[in-house]
């Protein structure tokens, strides 16, 4: 693909954009305050796709692409203004599960 981008470019667009502001990142706790705001727009989306409470004719047409967006948007915030590397800590995440749940899940038997 033309617009692959890694973590790191994701997260130096986002400090970029962010560094244009004086106010600049917002406090750990006020965007985990977001963070959450922003989860529970996507379980909204998410259940009124897929569960039994349809939209209001007056609500606003949301996307769970723009709410995972949203989301990982605050997540890059997050991690730049505590200076964590998103790829490092996908690295530790993946490590983790490959070995703690190696043997959790019935794995796809790719032998044909």
């Amino acid at each position: 693909m033309e617009n692959e981008r890694t973590l790191k470019d994701l997260q130096d667009e986002v400090h970029a954009y962010i560094s244009q502001f004086k106010e600049g990142y917002f406090s750990p706790l006020s965007m985990l305050a977001r963070m959450s705001e922003e989860v529970g727009e996507l379980a909204r989306e998410v259940n009124h796709q897929f569960g039994e409470k349809p939209k209001k004719a007056s609500e606003a047409d949301n996307s769970i692409e723009l709410e995972l967006g949203d989301i990982l948007f605050i997540t890059i915030c997050f991690a730049n203004s505590l200076g964590i590397d998103l790829t490092e800590a996908h690295d530790k995440v993946m490590s983790k599960f490959q070995t703690r749940d190696a043997n959790r899940w019935t794995k796809i038997n790719t032998d044909s």
